[in-house]
């Protein structure tokens, strides 16, 4: 991020914090009074992205992006219904084994020879 979009940002969310509408003209404002030079575009685009979205659920949602999806549970064979599906036995766990650590012991010496 460069240093317009990160003021850029931090105006926002103080806008956003106190309650006050945010727009390009705003963000611009404290920009400025933070004597932080930043291209014309940026609080503009800014304000127009923010339009469309709720800063609220942009902060919550901070960190849980990506990942994939959880995997689609298959439908019983036969299409016997719910009571099938119920009957349907439990998915076994997969155990894997972690490497055992090596201990100084093992390695011939210790901390305190």
């Amino acid at each position: 991020m460069s240093v317009s979009e990160v003021a850029c940002t931090y105006a926002a969310l103080i806008l956003w914090d106190d309650g006050i509408p945010v727009t390009g003209e705003k963000i611009s404002t404290l920009v400025k009074a933070a004597n932080v030079p930043i291209e014309a575009y940026w609080p503009g685009l800014f304000a127009r992205l923010l339009e469309k979205r709720n800063i609220e659920d942009l902060l919550l949602s901070v960190g849980s992006g990506g990942g994939g999806a959880a995997a689609p549970i298959a439908a019983a064979p036969g299409g016997g219904g719910g009571a099938a599906a119920a009957e349907a036995a439990p998915a076994v766990e997969e155990k894997k084994e972690e490497p055992k650590e090596e201990s100084d012991e093992d390695m011939g010496f210790s901390l305190f020879d």
